[in-house]
């Protein structure tokens, strides 16, 4: 009768304990500052947070932290250098203090490097700065800033995107990932590539192109026979399988459908890739892998295009350190997956899974076809067999890049709108929180077949802004009558082609900061992120030594 008892007393203490362990899962993580988000975007925000001595909470869909930053994109996109200040200029400093350690050097010399391994030129001062860097040595420093700023970090945390958005009188409350935790905040800041947490919280955004006529633009919209890069099919390539037979169907990656008026809008994204981190260091260097569902038929284009004497193969194998490279598309048929990401940004995460599985299959059998197929040139897959998939890179994820690069999803729609006038200086910004400078610049969105019956690429835009312009405040906080307590540093509000200057990774980062900077004073004031003072924030932003203008 006692053991009775006794197991009796001892089962009621394991269902009390796991009753406790269970109440204590669902009590929600609260903090000043909730961040979504595992990319550059997110941790500057989360420093910038910590800094001005708010809590802070970063829920990370991720693993790896740092997005296209430690998954590639090692050869900055900068623009104008000059206007990237405050914790973006940190980080490049950071990475030019990494390489000045001799151990930093495994695989090449440092006086091998361009400018002899000492970053960028005398305008940076005592703060110099280095913008091309290995992909694991931007998550280093990502790693080093969390760490250093006592940031609290779940990793590998979606969100549940139907229903883990708790809403109250137009503020976020709280959120929770399909992993059942729930985090609690004053503040919200959507920091994905994707926006997904601004899609789940009902704010208003968009999707693909707009039409030219929305916002008055020249470069919006469909672009066909408009050629500003190289990517695009210079010389007559026929698109059937069997030359010449339209009954035999197109090739792989071309679509039937025609091409609709030039400025007319349409769903269409620009497309996607890995930017892959290779190398040409026989010791560090493994063979293109070959994927699974490999087809050679997939890359027939490919061979068309190498037949009509194309051979700018290596054009954008552009270097990094220690004998690596970012190697990003170049030419009519590369590492872009064109028209199969339409879908991506209001997809599942399920069905995201199978696009991102889909694109990699691509790229890996673009390079494993190239580099084994007996129709490639002789004298290029020779050379492309000197380089291979970085062995000390993406170490866990087999040698693969961890971030598929998302040039754009979703867009927020605001009071405000950035658009190709303010990037290229035909309108003033209001409320600058940081500049850009890059060029409009939009990968191909279609692959389709000409009134003449060849195959072309369409939405490959190039167009030089002026001068550095700035993005307005208003263009990262939705409407107040949507939510009160969110900013989107990534998917703000701005058109299709404005945001192809403004998605580079050191502008993410500069609004990151600018996003928590805000946050911090509408904390403080008790006021929605739409009424904080911007001649209040103006001042912090310099003060963090943000560049607003250029004068």
């Amino acid at each position: 009768m006692r053991n009775f008892r006794n197991k009796s007393y001892i089962l009621m203490l394991l269902m009390c304990f796991n009753f406790f362990i269970a109440q204590a899962a669902r009590k929600p993580e609260q903090a000043d500052v909730i961040i979504y988000g595992g990319t550059s975007a997110a941790i500057t925000a989360a420093v910038q947070s910590s800094r001005l001595g708010k809590s802070v909470i970063v829920v990370s869909p991720d693993i790896h932290l740092g997005g296209l930053s430690s998954s590639g994109l090692g050869f900055t996109d900068t623009g104008n250098k000059e206007v990237i200040g405050g914790l973006a200029r940190e980080f490049y400093h950071r990475v030019f203090l990494h390489y000045q350690n001799k151990k930093s050097w495994q695989w090449q010399n440092k006086e091998a490097y361009g400018n002899k391994g000492q970053g960028t030129p005398a305008i940076d001062g005592a703060d110099r700065t280095m913008w091309i860097f290995e992909p694991h040595v931007a998550e280093k420093i990502m790693e080093e800033l969390v760490k250093e700023h006592k940031i609290k970090v779940y990793r590998n945390e979606l969100l549940d995107r139907k229903n883990g958005v708790v809403m109250k009188a137009g503020e976020i409350i709280s959120i929770t990932t399909l992993n059942g935790k729930t985090f609690s905040g004053k503040m919200f800041i959507d920091a994905t590539y994707e926006g997904d947490l601004m899609a789940a919280s009902k704010v208003s955004y968009h999707v693909g192109r707009e039409a030219n006529r929305t916002y008055g633009e020249e470069w919006n919209g469909v672009q066909a026979l408009v050629f500003q890069h190289g990517h695009h099919f210079k010389k007559p390539v026929d698109p059937y399988k069997i030359p010449g037979d339209k009954n035999s169907g197109l090739l792989a990656g071309i679509s039937p459908e025609p091409i609709t008026r030039n400025g007319e809008g349409d769903n269409q994204l620009q497309a996607y890739c890995y930017r892959m981190c290779l190398t040409n260091v026989e010791a560090n260097r493994i063979a293109f892998p070959k994927p699974e569902h490999y087809n050679p038929m997939d890359y027939e284009l490919l061979v068309r295009v190498f037949d009509s004497g194309w051979i700018e193969l290596f054009d954008k194998y552009d270097p990094l350190p220690n004998g690596k490279t970012d190697t990003n598309n170049h030419g009519p048929f590369s590492t872009d997956y064109i028209g199969m990401n339409y879908k991506y940004p209001e997809a599942t995460y399920d069905e995201r899974a199978v696009i991102v599985k889909d694109h990699e299959n691509y790229q890996k059998g673009l390079m494993y076809f190239m580099s084994t197929d007996p129709r490639i040139p002789k004298e290029l897959q020779d050379r492309l067999n000197t380089w291979g998939l970085a062995k000390d890179e993406f170490k866990d994820n087999g040698n693969w890049p961890y971030q598929i690069y998302v040039r754009e999803a979703r867009r927020m729609v605001s009071n405000y709108v950035m658009t190709e006038h303010e990037v290229l200086g035909k309108r003033e910004v209001p409320k600058s929180i940081g500049m850009g400078s890059y060029a409009l610049d939009s990968h191909n969105t279609q692959r389709y077949v000409t009134e003449e019956g060849f195959v072309q690429n369409e939405g490959d835009i190039g167009v030089k802004a002026p001068r550095p312009y700035g993005i307005s405040y208003d263009a990262i906080v939705p409407k107040e009558t949507e939510c009160k307590n969110l900013l989107v540093p990534i998917c703000l509000s701005s058109s299709h082609i404005a945001y192809g200057s403004v998605r580079m990774e050191p502008v993410f980062m500069i609004l990151g900061e600018s996003a928590a900077t805000a946050a911090a004073l509408a904390i403080d004031g008790n006021i929605p992120v739409q009424k904080v003072d911007y001649g209040q924030l103006k001042n912090h932003l310099l003060k963090q030594k943000q560049r607003l203008t250029l004068n």
